[in-house]
């Protein structure tokens, strides 16, 4: 059986979301910049030997004064919150889109995944690895750099988004190593 996953990859504009998506759907680099409005995207992939149809929205670049659409928002089993380690406002913009999402859905129990993208671009870093690192302990979620234009760490960001939502919506039960004799 085949378990769909409403997934949407927000962050500022410029980060890097549609050729983050385009990656992962389509295996190619996309290197002109157009702004995106919103596109929706999937794919078919085997993770843990389980069948998932991934279900991509690409959001429209983000802004402190924007109004995140409620429909981004809602309906989604998880997020991947990205933002670009050669900018620093795309960094800092990151608390207030989650903010956005965790008020819109009432919950703190949401899947996400936090991605510094541009890794190749070390030269222009804004960002520091353990300044996302520390964000990400803040926020109880993974944390990875990825390029995609190196294509590095694109589908872990997607693998790990769908651990971390399988790890919500189907919860392991933990059993006691004990035995207990009546």
């Amino acid at each position: 059986m085949v378990k769909a996953r409403k997934v949407a990859v927000v962050g500022s504009r410029s980060v890097g979301k549609s050729s983050m998506t385009v990656r992962f759907v389509e295996d190619r680099f996309v290197d002109s910049y157009y702004p995106t409005i919103e596109n929706h995207f999937s794919r078919t992939i085997t993770y843990n030997s389980q069948e998932y149809a991934i279900e991509i929205l690409d959001t429209a670049g983000q802004d402190e004064f924007s109004i995140m659409n409620e429909k981004h928002l809602i309906g989604n089993h998880g997020y991947l919150l990205v933002y670009s380690v050669t900018s620093r406002q795309s960094f800092e913009l990151i608390e207030v889109i989650r903010d956005k999402i965790l008020n819109s859905i009432g919950t703190d129990d949401i899947p996400l995944i936090l991605v510094g993208n541009k890794c190749d671009l070390n030269y222009q870093r804004q960002v520091e690895t353990a300044e996302g690192e520390a964000l990400a302990k803040s926020f109880k979620c993974k944390f990875l750099e990825s390029s995609v234009k190196d294509n590095l760490n694109i589908d872990s960001a997607f693998e790990d988004l769908l651990e971390a939502i399988e790890n919500i919506q189907n919860p392991t039960v933990k059993q006691d190593d004990k035995c207990a004799i009546m």
